[in-house]
Formats: structure tokens, C-alpha cells, sequence
């Protein structure tokens, strides 16, 4: 009697016959995968050191142009043009330079010097006290007119780097010309980057130039990065570029990205093992996988029926919900089996889902706020240039006290504006920021009267920088300014049970009825060149911040005009809401 495969044996049989084209189509895909991921990986470290060359590039360029600027100085060009005056004030005006090159030095996010050379007299004016006045200044050697790398002494082995500009623009040496303007900046700078860009990536990034000079972050290893600029520069190199070099019977992976400003390449290295590890061991943990499964499935095939239709129908119904847009659906079941990791890992893949889709929303908030914390770094143009020439025709009126005013509220104005790292502040600051505001306006627009009054315990809560001025701002430019009637702006605050509420109101000529129900509907929409970034974003971040009910609203004044009211949550009450909703945007 011939042998008959019972139901056991012929399911063994298939998920074995099924095990083997798996594995075999793993082998090949994983072949595939492997120099397609390696060619991510080397394209990813290559993209990230240009992003950062990219940036280094940016704050070289910035300070290459600070001897530009000091050129059009008009107190500088007064200096050199009236240098030999007999009645000209030298120690006055040179005081009054290095004090100007001092703080155009400081404003730079790189610690750099500042230097005027005149040769006609011998004079040096520096931000640099070792070097101002200095008789040892090199009045004979060529001038440097692109990014030039040396070791100056008295800087302890520090190289630097200086550029410099001269005038004639066609002097060749520094004896030839009228003046000459220096920049020049320590490597320093560029190592504590490199500490950064090492600590973020975790890798060895250093620089060299074609004469094999090195500047190396702060903790490098000195062997490798050696054998690397010796390999490096026997042969010419493009712009960017990577190659594999062997060191000591290990692969690197070597990335490079030349200077623009510099003419320095920017290089970085990786152990190939290193990119590969991942890769290779997931194909262990597969090839383990596969072992585990053929012998699991031996106990499997006895208890296929039983235990699969069940959990399987389960976690269809669950993926459908998921599907449907219910990222809240999880599988309430326990198979007792193998089914109940599957499950398990369902439920925190769709925990995962839910966080992450909340999460990718809160990121585009948070991209608003980024784009608003950039545009109140900018200093407003018009503004500025309103206020200046206020202050120019009120010291040419010899309006003293004017000026005082103008000069004092404009300097706490730009003070607060340009402080964008604290973006949660008191109300009381945002009260004083306005108040400096609408001072400035009132020197500018005599018939301008404003009137604030806001309780004192409301003026310790806290609030989202810059969330009242925007609101002012318009009072006046839609309101005040429109009519020769409209004088008057009026600030109020309120706490009802658990909200604060804060309103601008003017007494402009207002909007109709159609323009003021598009206006509150704008709020509700993406943002647009129509309700402007302020507006928008002032909404968005209370109601984000503080939850349900906070946000802008905008009401029609009884007697005309337009009333901006902003509400949002007590700090008690905020500190009690639940997680959920203090996550939703």
C-alpha cells in the first residue's frame, strides 16, 4: 500500500517549498539592497559636509565684507580725508574709529580684527588693543586680497586667517596705498564648528589646502588624518568628491568638499565597516529569522486552524479602521500564540502612527514659528527709516528732549525684537515692548493718544513673544493713520473664570460687514499674502499653546473702528490639562 502524506506532512512540505524561493529572493534583493543603501549612505555624509561647507562659506563671506563696509563709513572717510588738517581733532576721531571697528567686530558670530592701516603717517587703528597703535605693522609686503592662511606672532601657534582691501584698488603693496582695511579671523572659529559638526555626526571632519596645512577640531586623531592629507594631496581633486583610502588594513570612506572663500578642502571619514554594519546585520538577524520559522513551523501546522482564522480576521478589521482615517483602533484580543506578538507590535505600530501624525502637524507650527522668529530678527526698513529721519530733523530743530525720546524707546524697541531665543515671556514685558512702540508712534503722530489698563495679577501670565504689537501695528496703520479723526488707541484687559483676555480697539473708520466676515474667516485658512504671517501665526500659537477656546478674534467697535481680542487659558487651569489636549494643535 503506497504511503499517503497526511494533512501534517503536506503543510510541512509547503511552508518549506515556500521557505526556499523566500530565501533565495532575499539573497539577491539583499545584494541589490546593499549598494543601493551604501550609495545613499556615501551620498547622505557627502550632502551634509556640503551643507556645512555651505554655511562656513556664508560666515566667511559676511566677514569679507567688513572691509567694505568700513570703507563707505562716512566717519571713516572723514578721518583719512583730513587726516593732516592742523585743526582736526586726531585723538578724538581715532577714538571714536576703534570704537566703531570694536563693535562691528563684536556684532560677528566669529571672534575677528578689525584694522585700518594708513601708511601715509604710520597709523594703525585696530578693535584689537594688542594691535591698535602698533609700530611693527608690515608697511612693506604685498597686500592680501584673497582669504589668506598664517601664524602671526604672539598668537601661540593659532593661525588665522586676513583678507584685505585697499585703496588705490590697484596698490600692490601696502606702502602704495592711501589706506588699507584688514580683516582677519582666528582658526579658532572654524575648530569649534568642526567640534560641532563631529559631535552631531559623529565622525572626524578636518580641513587642508593644497601646502598640506591642517586645521583639526579638537579631539582628531592625528595618525589617520595625516595619512589621509598625504593621500590627498598627491592628486588634484575636484570641487567635492569621495574616494575609499586604506589605512592600516582598514577602509575609509573619504568625503570632500573644497571652500569657495578659502580655497580649503573640507574633509570627513567614515570606517566602511562601519556603513555596512547595519546592512549586514540584518541579514543575520533574516537568515536567524528564516531558522527560527522552518522550526516553528512544525508546531504551527498543528494548530493552524484553530489559532489563525481568528487573530487574522482580527487584525483586518483593526488595519481597515486604520485605513479609514481611526488611527485610535488597537486589537482588544489574546491568541495565545505566536499571533499575539503580531498583535502586540500592531498596536504600538499604530501608537507610533498616531504620535507621529500629531507630531508632523505640530512640526508645521512649529516651521510657522520658525518663519516668524526669523521675520522679527529682521529689522522693519520703513520703521527704521521713519524713526532716523525723525531723529535727524528733530537734532537739526535742536529738539534734544525729541531725540532723547526717539533714541531711547527705539533702542528697548530693537532690544526686545531682536531677543528671538526666549519665545515664552510675561504679559508685562509684552506690555512694556507696546508701550516703547506706541511711544515711538506718538512723537511721529502727535494726534495719537493710547490708554492701557490691564490688571496686575494678569500681568504675570505668560504668553507667546511678540503676540501684542502686530495687533497694535495694525490699529494704527488700518485705523489711525486712515483718518485725520482717528486719534485714539485703547489696550483693556480682563481674567473671566479661567480665561485672560487682552483688547487692542481703535477708533478708525473700521471695516463693513462683507470685509470684516472675510477678515475672521482668513484665520481659519492656511496663511496667505491676505492675512499676513503676524496675524496668522499670533492665533495659531495662542491656540497651540493654551488649547481649545485660545486664539485672535476680531470684533466691529460700537462706535466704529475694530476691536483684536485675544484669549487664552489661566496658568492654573493650563497646568491641568490633560496630555492629549495640551499635544493638540
Amino acid at each position: 500500500m503506497p504511503y499517503k502524506l497526511n494533512i501534517f506532512s503536506k503543510i510541512l512540505i509547503l511552508l518549506v517549498l515556500l521557505l526556499i524561493p523566500i530565501v533565495l529572493l532575499y539573497s539577491y534583493t539583499n545584494r541589490i539592497t546593499n549598494n543601493v543603501v551604501q550609495d545613499q549612505i556615501q551620498s547622505s555624509n557627502l550632502n551634509q559636509l556640503s551643507f556645512f561647507m555651505h554655511q562656513l562659506d556664508a560666515d566667511v563671506e559676511r566677514l569679507a565684507m567688513s572691509p567694505v563696509i568700513l570703507g563707505s563709513d562716512p566717519y571713516v572717510r572723514e578721518y583719512i580725508d583730513k587726516n593732516d588738517s592742523p585743526d582736526y581733532d586726531m585723538l578724538k576721531e581715532q577714538s571714536r574709529i576703534i570704537q566703531k571697528l570694536s563693535l562691528q567686530s563684536v556684532s560677528s558670530g566669529w571672534v575677528n580684527e578689525l584694522t585700518i592701516a594708513i601708511p601715509k603717517g604710520k597709523q594703525v587703528l585696530s578693535s584689537s588693543i594688542f594691535v591698535n597703535g602698533t609700530d611693527t605693522w608690515p608697511w612693506h609686503r604685498p597686500i592680501q586680497r584673497t582669504w589668506t592662511y598664517e601664524v602671526r606672532e604672539g598668537d601661540k601657534g593659532v593661525g588665522s586667517f586676513i583678507r584685505e582691501v585697499s585703496e588705490p584698488i590697484r596698490a600692490q603693496i601696502v606702502d602704495q596705498t592711501n589706506v588699507l582695511y584688514q580683516v582677519r579671523f582666528s582658526v579658532q572659529n572654524m575648530v569649534q564648528l568642526l567640534d560641532v559638526y563631529k559631535k552631531d555626526k559623529r565622525s572626524d571632519p578636518f580641513l587642508v589646502d593644497d601646502a598640506q596645512s591642517l586645521i583639526l577640531n579638537s579631539s582628531s586623531d592625528s595618525y589617520i588624518t595625516s595619512s589621509i592629507r598625504e593621500q590627498l594631496t598627491g592628486s588634484t581633486l575636484p570641487l567635492s568628491g569621495q574616494m575609499q583610502i586604506k589605512i592600516d588594513k582598514q577602509q575609509y570612506l573619504v568625503s570632500y568638499v573644497k571652500s569657495t572663500q578659502l580655497n580649503w578642502y573640507l574633509v570627513d571619514y567614515v570606517p566602511v565597516q562601519k556603513i555596512l554594519s547595519p546592512i549586514t546585520m540584518t541579514r543575520k538577524l533574516f537568515y536567524i529569522s528564516i531558522g527560527l520559522l522552518l522550526m516553528l513551523s512544525v508546531l504551527a501546522s498543528f494548530i493552524l486552524y484553530r489559532n489563525v482564522q481568528i487573530p487574522i480576521g482580527k487584525m483586518i478589521q483593526s488595519v481597515q479602521k486604520v485605513k479609514r482615517g481611526d488611527l485610535s483602533a488597537r486589537i482588544d484580543y489574546k491568541a495565545k500564540n505566536e499571533f499575539d506578538f503580531l498583535i502586540q507590535r500592531f498596536n504600538e505600530m499604530a501608537t507610533q502612527i498616531q504620535v507621529l501624525v500629531e507630531d508632523v502637524y505640530a512640526e508645521k507650527i512649529r516651521s510657522r514659528e520658525a518663519t516668524l522668529k526669523q521675520l522679527q530678527s529682521q529689522i522693519h526698513p520703513h520703521f527704521l527709516y521713519n524713526s532716523l529721519f525723525f531723529i535727524i530733523n528733530s537734532a537739526e530743530m535742536d529738539d534734544k528732549e525729541s531725540v532723547v525720546a526717539m533714541s531711547q524707546n527705539l533702542a528697548e524697541f530693537y532690544r526686545y525684537t531682536t531677543r528671538v531665543e526666549k519665545q515664552i515671556v510675561r504679559l508685562q514685558e509684552e506690555v512694556n515692548f507696546v508701550i516703547h512702540y506706541l511711544n515711538i508712534q506718538q512723537l511721529r503722530i502727535h494726534r495719537l493718544v493710547y490708554e492701557i489698563c490691564i490688571p496686575d495679577d494678569m500681568l504675570n501670565e505668560s504668553v507667546p513673544r511678540l503676540i501684542l504689537q502686530p495687533l497694535v501695528e495694525n490699529a494704527i496703520i488700518h485705523g489711525i493713520e486712515r483718518s485725520m479723526e482717528s486719534d485714539r488707541i485703547t489696550i483693556k484687559g480682563e481674567q473671566d473664570g479661567d480665561w485672560n483676555r487682552v483688547i487692542v480697539e481703535d477708533n478708525g473708520p473700521g471695516l463693513n460687514q462683507e470685509q470684516f466676515t472675510q477678515l475672521s474667516k482668513q484665520l481659519e485658512q492656511p496663511m496667505s499674502d491676505d492675512i499676513g504671517c503676524g496675524t496668522w501665526n499670533i492665533h495659531h500659537r495662542l491656540f497651540y499653546q493654551f488649547g481649545e477656546g485660545s486664539g485672535l478674534t476680531f470684533q466691529l467697535g460700537e462706535d466704529g473702528g475694530m476691536k483684536a481680542v485675544l484669549t487664552w487659558k489661566r496658568e492654573k487651569q493650563q497646568e491641568t490639562l490633560p496630555a492629549a489636549q495640551e499635544r493638540r494643535p
